[in-house]
Protein backbone atom coordinates (compact mmCIF):
# COMPACT_ATOMS: atom_id res chain seq x y z
CA UNK A 1 0.00 0.00 0.00
CA UNK A 2 1.44 3.98 -1.13
CA UNK A 3 0.32 6.31 1.59
CA UNK A 4 0.76 9.70 1.84
CA UNK A 5 -0.32 11.14 5.45
CA UNK A 6 0.36 14.83 6.35
CA UNK A 7 0.88 15.23 10.40
CA UNK A 8 -1.99 16.89 12.41
CA UNK A 9 -0.99 19.75 14.21
CA UNK A 10 -2.40 17.20 17.56
CA UNK A 11 0.62 15.28 16.61
CA UNK A 12 3.20 17.27 16.73
CA UNK A 13 6.72 16.40 18.36
CA UNK A 14 5.12 12.62 18.19
CA UNK A 15 7.99 10.12 17.32
CA UNK A 16 7.42 8.26 13.82
CA UNK A 17 7.14 4.70 14.91
CA UNK A 18 4.44 6.28 17.73
CA UNK A 19 2.55 7.94 14.57
CA UNK A 20 2.70 4.52 12.44
CA UNK A 21 1.22 2.60 15.19
CA UNK A 22 -1.93 4.74 16.02
CA UNK A 23 -2.47 5.25 11.94
CA UNK A 24 -2.22 1.65 11.29
CA UNK A 25 -3.55 -0.31 14.38
CA UNK A 26 -3.78 -3.85 12.52
CA UNK A 27 0.23 -3.91 11.81
CA UNK A 28 2.44 -4.18 14.62
CA UNK A 29 5.01 -2.32 16.08
CA UNK A 30 7.58 -4.65 15.40
CA UNK A 31 6.87 -4.79 11.75
CA UNK A 32 6.11 -1.27 11.21
CA UNK A 33 9.62 -0.28 13.08
CA UNK A 34 11.12 -2.69 10.59
CA UNK A 35 9.53 -0.95 7.44
CA UNK A 36 11.40 2.34 8.45
CA UNK A 37 14.59 0.52 8.75
CA UNK A 38 14.12 -0.78 5.36
CA UNK A 39 13.89 2.34 3.66
CA UNK A 40 9.80 1.98 3.00
CA UNK A 41 8.78 5.20 5.51
CA UNK A 42 10.06 8.84 4.12
CA UNK A 43 10.02 11.90 5.97
CA UNK A 44 9.42 14.83 3.55
CA UNK A 45 10.91 12.51 0.98
CA UNK A 46 13.98 11.44 3.13
CA UNK A 47 14.83 8.20 4.74
CA UNK A 48 13.91 8.22 8.48
CA UNK A 49 14.49 7.01 11.86
CA UNK A 50 12.04 4.90 13.83
CA UNK A 51 12.31 7.58 16.40
CA UNK A 52 12.72 10.68 14.39
CA UNK A 53 10.07 12.97 16.05
CA UNK A 54 8.12 14.67 13.50
CA UNK A 55 6.74 18.30 12.84
CA UNK A 56 3.16 19.67 12.34
CA UNK A 57 2.52 19.52 8.80
CA UNK A 58 5.37 17.51 7.79
CA UNK A 59 4.53 14.75 5.09
CA UNK A 60 4.91 11.01 5.75
CA UNK A 61 5.26 8.10 2.80
CA UNK A 62 4.62 4.78 2.87
CA UNK A 63 5.36 1.81 0.55
CA UNK A 64 4.19 -1.46 2.17
CA UNK A 65 3.64 -4.76 0.61
CA UNK A 66 0.36 -5.16 3.21
CA UNK A 67 0.35 -9.03 2.17
CA UNK A 68 3.87 -8.89 3.58
CA UNK A 69 2.34 -7.82 7.20
CA UNK A 70 1.94 -10.10 9.77
CA UNK A 71 -1.44 -10.88 10.96
CA UNK A 72 -3.00 -8.94 13.85
CA UNK A 73 -3.65 -10.11 17.17
CA UNK A 74 -6.89 -11.89 17.62
CA UNK A 75 -9.61 -10.74 19.96
CA UNK A 76 -11.78 -13.32 21.82
CA UNK A 77 -15.03 -11.17 20.93
CA UNK A 78 -15.74 -10.07 24.78
CA UNK A 79 -14.65 -6.57 25.86
CA UNK A 80 -11.94 -7.08 28.63
CA UNK A 81 -13.20 -6.11 31.75
CA UNK A 82 -11.19 -2.98 33.23
CA UNK A 83 -10.62 -2.70 36.84
CA UNK A 84 -8.50 0.89 36.88
CA UNK A 85 -8.05 3.60 34.10
CA UNK A 86 -6.38 6.51 34.05
CA UNK A 87 -4.60 8.77 31.15
CA UNK A 88 -1.47 6.70 31.04
CA UNK A 89 -2.63 2.90 31.95
CA UNK A 90 -5.27 0.70 32.09
CA UNK A 91 -5.28 -2.29 34.66
CA UNK A 92 -7.71 -5.45 33.34
CA UNK A 93 -8.71 -8.61 34.74
CA UNK A 94 -7.69 -11.87 32.55
CA UNK A 95 -9.64 -14.56 32.69
CA UNK A 96 -8.41 -17.97 32.89
CA UNK A 97 -7.58 -20.08 29.53
CA UNK A 98 -7.36 -16.55 27.70
CA UNK A 99 -3.19 -15.59 26.56
CA UNK A 100 -2.07 -12.11 26.84
CA UNK A 101 -0.16 -12.34 23.39
CA UNK A 102 -0.69 -14.47 20.42
CA UNK A 103 0.72 -18.24 21.05
CA UNK A 104 3.44 -18.83 19.06
CA UNK A 105 2.18 -22.23 17.35
CA UNK A 106 -1.40 -20.86 17.56
CA UNK A 107 -1.46 -17.57 16.46
CA UNK A 108 -5.10 -17.80 15.63
CA UNK A 109 -6.36 -18.19 18.75
CA UNK A 110 -7.57 -15.30 20.92
CA UNK A 111 -5.56 -13.41 23.19
CA UNK A 112 -5.51 -10.55 25.79
CA UNK A 113 -3.65 -7.70 23.49
CA UNK A 114 -6.69 -8.60 20.35
CA UNK A 115 -9.34 -7.99 23.03
CA UNK A 116 -7.27 -4.36 23.82
CA UNK A 117 -6.60 -3.32 20.22
CA UNK A 118 -10.39 -3.97 19.90
CA UNK A 119 -11.60 -2.06 22.39
CA UNK A 120 -8.86 1.06 21.34
CA UNK A 121 -10.80 0.67 18.09
CA UNK A 122 -14.10 0.90 19.68
CA UNK A 123 -13.41 3.92 21.51
CA UNK A 124 -11.95 5.68 18.40
CA UNK A 125 -15.54 4.54 16.25
CA UNK A 126 -13.36 2.35 14.32
CA UNK A 127 -15.04 -0.84 12.86
CA UNK A 128 -11.98 -3.78 12.08
CA UNK A 129 -12.79 -3.39 8.34
CA UNK A 130 -11.80 0.29 9.15
CA UNK A 131 -8.74 0.04 11.25
CA UNK A 132 -6.00 -0.43 8.55
CA UNK A 133 -7.12 2.94 6.93
CA UNK A 134 -4.43 5.50 7.80
CA UNK A 135 -7.20 8.86 7.81
CA UNK A 136 -8.91 6.92 11.15
CA UNK A 137 -5.74 6.51 13.64
CA UNK A 138 -6.44 5.24 17.29
CA UNK A 139 -7.08 7.52 20.13
CA UNK A 140 -4.39 5.46 22.17
CA UNK A 141 -2.84 2.19 21.37
CA UNK A 142 -2.49 -0.34 24.35
CA UNK A 143 1.37 -1.66 25.22
CA UNK A 144 1.30 -4.65 27.37
CA UNK A 145 4.20 -3.97 30.38
CA UNK A 146 3.77 -7.43 31.38
CA UNK A 147 2.64 -10.76 31.16
CA UNK A 148 0.73 -13.74 33.28
CA UNK A 149 0.35 -16.79 32.21
CA UNK A 150 -2.58 -18.35 29.64
CA UNK A 151 -3.93 -20.36 32.75
CA UNK A 152 -3.57 -17.35 35.26
CA UNK A 153 -6.31 -15.02 36.06
CA UNK A 154 -6.19 -11.77 37.27
CA UNK A 155 -4.23 -8.02 37.30
CA UNK A 156 -2.69 -6.94 33.86
CA UNK A 157 -1.23 -3.71 33.48
CA UNK A 158 -1.39 -1.57 30.25
CA UNK A 159 0.54 1.27 29.12
CA UNK A 160 -1.74 3.68 26.72
CA UNK A 161 0.95 5.18 25.34
CA UNK A 162 4.92 5.30 24.43
CA UNK A 163 6.12 7.65 27.44
CA UNK A 164 3.82 5.52 29.68
CA UNK A 165 5.22 2.71 28.59
CA UNK A 166 8.91 3.25 29.10
CA UNK A 167 7.79 5.01 32.52
CA UNK A 168 6.12 1.78 33.85
CA UNK A 169 9.38 -0.53 32.20
CA UNK A 170 11.72 1.56 33.91
CA UNK A 171 9.17 1.08 37.27
CA UNK A 172 9.79 -3.23 36.68
CA UNK A 173 13.63 -2.83 36.40
CA UNK A 174 13.62 -0.85 39.66
CA UNK A 175 10.92 -2.63 41.53
CA UNK A 176 8.73 0.31 42.46
CA UNK A 177 5.79 -2.25 40.99
CA UNK A 178 4.28 -4.50 43.72
CA UNK A 179 2.54 -7.80 42.50
CA UNK A 180 0.63 -9.69 44.83
CA UNK A 181 -0.59 -13.51 43.67
CA UNK A 182 -2.59 -15.96 45.43
CA UNK A 183 -1.60 -19.67 45.24
CA UNK A 184 -3.58 -22.63 46.48
CA UNK A 185 -1.29 -25.13 46.89
CA UNK A 186 -0.88 -28.81 47.57
CA UNK A 187 0.36 -29.40 51.20
CA UNK A 188 0.51 -27.49 54.87
CA UNK A 189 2.96 -24.82 54.34
CA UNK A 190 5.10 -24.99 57.95
CA UNK A 191 4.95 -21.28 58.19
CA UNK A 192 4.31 -18.91 61.23
CA UNK A 193 0.55 -17.09 60.24
CA UNK A 194 1.89 -13.75 59.91
CA UNK A 195 5.64 -14.03 58.93
CA UNK A 196 7.25 -14.05 55.50
CA UNK A 197 9.37 -16.12 54.07
CA UNK A 198 11.57 -15.47 50.86
CA UNK A 199 12.61 -17.96 48.30
CA UNK A 200 15.93 -17.12 46.61
CA UNK A 201 16.71 -19.88 43.78
CA UNK A 202 17.78 -19.27 40.39
CA UNK A 203 15.76 -20.20 37.28
CA UNK A 204 16.82 -21.70 34.20
CA UNK A 205 14.92 -22.79 31.06
CA UNK A 206 14.55 -26.64 30.94
CA UNK A 207 16.24 -28.05 27.89
CA UNK A 208 15.42 -31.50 28.09
CA UNK A 209 11.67 -30.44 28.27
CA UNK A 210 10.38 -26.89 26.26
CA UNK A 211 8.13 -24.30 27.42
CA UNK A 212 9.73 -25.26 30.74
CA UNK A 213 11.49 -23.57 33.42
CA UNK A 214 13.26 -25.50 36.39
CA UNK A 215 15.90 -24.33 39.27
CA UNK A 216 19.09 -24.25 38.08
CA UNK A 217 22.57 -22.38 40.26
CA UNK A 218 24.00 -21.32 36.75
CA UNK A 219 20.04 -19.47 36.25
CA UNK A 220 18.65 -15.80 36.49
CA UNK A 221 18.37 -14.49 39.96
CA UNK A 222 14.67 -15.17 41.06
CA UNK A 223 13.24 -14.27 44.51
CA UNK A 224 9.83 -14.63 45.76
CA UNK A 225 7.88 -13.45 48.90
CA UNK A 226 5.99 -16.05 50.67
CA UNK A 227 3.55 -15.93 53.32
CA UNK A 228 -0.07 -17.89 54.79
CA UNK A 229 -3.26 -16.76 53.57
CA UNK A 230 -5.53 -19.45 54.99
CA UNK A 231 -5.13 -23.00 55.41
CA UNK A 232 -7.23 -25.95 54.95
CA UNK A 233 -6.55 -29.65 55.29
CA UNK A 234 -4.17 -30.80 52.85
CA UNK A 235 -3.66 -27.63 50.83
CA UNK A 236 -2.41 -23.60 51.67
CA UNK A 237 -3.47 -20.94 50.14
CA UNK A 238 -0.84 -18.67 49.95
CA UNK A 239 0.21 -15.12 49.08
CA UNK A 240 3.06 -14.56 46.64
CA UNK A 241 4.71 -11.66 45.93
CA UNK A 242 7.55 -11.90 42.99
CA UNK A 243 10.53 -9.65 43.47
CA UNK A 244 11.85 -10.48 39.72
CA UNK A 245 9.94 -11.42 36.74
CA UNK A 246 11.30 -14.83 35.80
CA UNK A 247 8.95 -17.04 33.39
CA UNK A 248 6.70 -19.18 35.78
CA UNK A 249 8.83 -18.10 38.65
CA UNK A 250 5.84 -18.35 41.46
CA UNK A 251 5.08 -22.26 39.94
CA UNK A 252 8.97 -23.20 39.78
CA UNK A 253 9.62 -21.80 43.41
CA UNK A 254 6.83 -23.20 45.26
CA UNK A 255 7.00 -26.76 43.23
CA UNK A 256 10.72 -27.06 44.55
CA UNK A 257 10.25 -26.31 48.08
CA UNK A 258 7.36 -29.51 47.84
CA UNK A 259 4.39 -27.56 47.54
CA UNK A 260 3.20 -27.24 43.64
CA UNK A 261 -0.23 -25.94 42.78
CA UNK A 262 -2.99 -27.62 43.17
CA UNK A 263 -3.93 -27.61 39.48
CA UNK A 264 -0.80 -27.16 37.55
CA UNK A 265 0.05 -30.03 34.93
CA UNK A 266 3.44 -28.57 34.09
CA UNK A 267 4.97 -28.61 37.37
CA UNK A 268 2.29 -29.97 39.64
CA UNK A 269 0.45 -33.45 39.12
CA UNK A 270 -2.86 -32.29 38.39
CA UNK A 271 -5.54 -30.76 35.44
CA UNK A 272 -7.98 -30.24 37.14
CA UNK A 273 -9.47 -30.67 40.59
CA UNK A 274 -12.89 -32.64 41.66
CA UNK A 275 -14.79 -32.85 45.01
CA UNK A 276 -14.14 -36.67 44.79
CA UNK A 277 -10.37 -35.89 45.65
CA UNK A 278 -11.73 -33.57 48.69
CA UNK A 279 -14.35 -35.35 50.39
CA UNK A 280 -14.30 -38.59 51.31
CA UNK A 281 -17.09 -40.80 50.53
CA UNK A 282 -17.99 -39.02 47.64
CA UNK A 283 -19.67 -40.10 44.42
CA UNK A 284 -21.01 -38.28 41.69
CA UNK A 285 -24.32 -38.99 40.16
CA UNK A 286 -24.62 -42.17 38.39
CA UNK A 287 -24.67 -41.71 34.73
CA UNK A 288 -23.42 -38.58 34.59
CA UNK A 289 -19.61 -37.88 34.77
CA UNK A 290 -18.24 -35.61 37.36
CA UNK A 291 -18.07 -31.65 36.86
CA UNK A 292 -14.32 -30.49 37.95
CA UNK A 293 -14.16 -27.80 40.72
CA UNK A 294 -11.49 -25.91 38.68
CA UNK A 295 -9.53 -27.16 35.80
CA UNK A 296 -6.99 -24.41 34.97
CA UNK A 297 -3.85 -23.27 37.11
CA UNK A 298 -4.81 -21.80 40.96
CA UNK A 299 -2.87 -18.88 40.33
CA UNK A 300 -4.41 -15.72 40.45
CA UNK A 301 -2.78 -12.31 40.22
CA UNK A 302 -5.04 -10.49 42.87
CA UNK A 303 -3.30 -7.37 42.96
CA UNK A 304 -1.04 -4.44 42.16
CA UNK A 305 0.66 -1.41 43.41
CA UNK A 306 2.34 1.23 41.19
CA UNK A 307 3.33 4.95 40.65
CA UNK A 308 0.86 7.15 38.47
CA UNK A 309 2.70 9.71 36.52
CA UNK A 310 1.98 12.30 39.54
CA UNK A 311 4.24 10.07 42.05
CA UNK A 312 1.16 8.75 43.38
CA UNK A 313 1.01 5.10 44.51
CA UNK A 314 -2.23 3.51 43.19
CA UNK A 315 -3.37 -0.10 44.27
CA UNK A 316 -5.44 -2.05 41.93
CA UNK A 317 -6.97 -5.36 43.32
CA UNK A 318 -8.77 -8.04 41.12
CA UNK A 319 -11.37 -10.05 42.48
CA UNK A 320 -11.40 -13.94 42.65
CA UNK A 321 -13.39 -15.80 39.58
CA UNK A 322 -16.19 -17.77 39.91
CA UNK A 323 -14.40 -21.22 39.90
CA UNK A 324 -11.76 -20.24 42.52
CA UNK A 325 -15.05 -19.04 44.94
CA UNK A 326 -16.21 -22.43 44.70
CA UNK A 327 -13.52 -24.11 45.16
CA UNK A 328 -12.43 -22.35 48.43
CA UNK A 329 -16.65 -22.70 49.50
CA UNK A 330 -15.75 -26.58 49.01
CA UNK A 331 -12.65 -26.71 50.65
CA UNK A 332 -13.63 -24.59 53.80
CA UNK A 333 -16.59 -27.31 54.24
CA UNK A 334 -15.03 -30.66 53.54
CA UNK A 335 -11.15 -29.46 54.43
CA UNK A 336 -11.30 -27.20 57.59
CA UNK A 337 -8.08 -26.29 58.76
CA UNK A 338 -6.48 -28.46 61.67
CA UNK A 339 -7.60 -27.53 65.26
Amino acid sequence: MSQHIVVPRERGGIELDELLCLLFPLLNKGFLRDQVRAGNVLVDGNPAAVSQRLRTDQVVSLDIAEEDAPQRPVGSGVSPSVLYEDDDVLVIDKPSGLAVEPERWERTLACLSGDLLDLACERSDLAPAEASAPTAGLEFRPRLVHRIDKGTSGAVLVAKHIESERRLREDFEGQRIEKRYLALVEGEVALVDGETETIDAAIAPDRRRSGRMRLAPEGKQARTRVRVERRYRGFTLLACEPLTGRTHQIRVHLAGRGFPLAVDPQYGHRDKLFLSELKRGYRPKRGRPETPLIDRLTLHAAGLRFPTSTGERCEVEAPLPADWLRLEKQLAKVRPPRP
